[in-house]
């Protein structure tokens, strides 16, 4: 399901042209939906792994929505001439839906990062969306998805933040979707840590300024291998704008 929605291609990846309010909107009439959808939050570096992996895109353009989270997806699509409406970061796209599901009674189950962290996003969210239900946590560490597909079906869960990094969590989504019985599932990278308090996000200076991936390489340098593919991006982006 993928609506009226005209798909901004970068680099080989579909990016639905939508503003937070309007990606949220369009979740929620997914979770209102019969059958199981996915939702997908690429970044620059995802975007590079897809054009190397053509599972990982056919995975990621699978979705049933594709969100920018990335300021450099922003200016890629803008230096391509098929400028995308705004920044859709997943972790706001989550909170947008969680406020709504809790005002609907739905229920979630909280899939990835550390043992322990899932429980405690868990407690966190119950406490600032009530009304919300968790269905069931598990962290991200296991080799075998049956237990967990099977795990979430006998839950019952309305929806499934998957959370295990990019692009095994996609291609966990497509693989597993159906099976688990849930409506929507939606691929989040690190946001359990976020709404576990584990990880804290950038203050708004640096989201609004969109160097939020900056703040994010200074409080974790391990994360340098991670960004050279960011400019690696933007030199694709320029190639590949030069042959339109």
């Amino acid at each position: 399901m993928r609506g009226d929605t005209v798909r901004i291609d970068v680099l080989g990846v579909g990016f639905d042209n939508l503003t937070l309010a309007e990606a949220a909107e369009r979740g929620m009439e997914l979770l209102h939906t019969e059958g199981a959808r996915y939702v997908v939050t690429p970044n620059p570096e995802i975007v590079e792994v897809c054009r190397e992996d053509p599972a990982a895109r056919e995975a990621v353009n699978g979705a049933a929505l594709v969100l920018p989270d990335g300021i450099g997806v922003i200016k890629g699509a803008a230096m391509l001439g098929t400028p995308l409406k705004e920044r859709v970061p997943g972790v706001e796209f989550a909170a947008r839906l969680l406020e709504r599901m809790a005002g609907e009674g739905k229920s979630l189950y909280l899939l990835g990062a550390k043992p322990g962290v899932a429980e405690l996003a868990a407690e966190r969210l119950k406490e600032r969306y009530p009304g919300l239900r968790i269905a069931g946590t598990h962290d991200g560490y296991f080799q075998d998805d049956g237990p967990i597909v099977e795990d979430i079906r006998q839950s019952g869960a309305d929806a499934v933040f998957v959370c295990l990094g990019a692009p095994k969590q996609e291609l966990w989504m497509a693989r597993n979707g159906p099976a688990t019985g849930a409506r929507l599932l939606c691929g989040l990278g690190g946001s359990l840590d976020v709404f576990a308090g584990t990880v804290k996000r950038a203050p708004k200076f640096w989201r609004d300024h969109g160097l939020e991936w900056f703040y994010r390489l200074c409080s974790d340098p391990r994360r340098l291998g991670r960004m050279i593919k960011l400019p690696m991006f933007l030199i694709h982006v320029k190639r590949e704008g030069r042959k339109k």
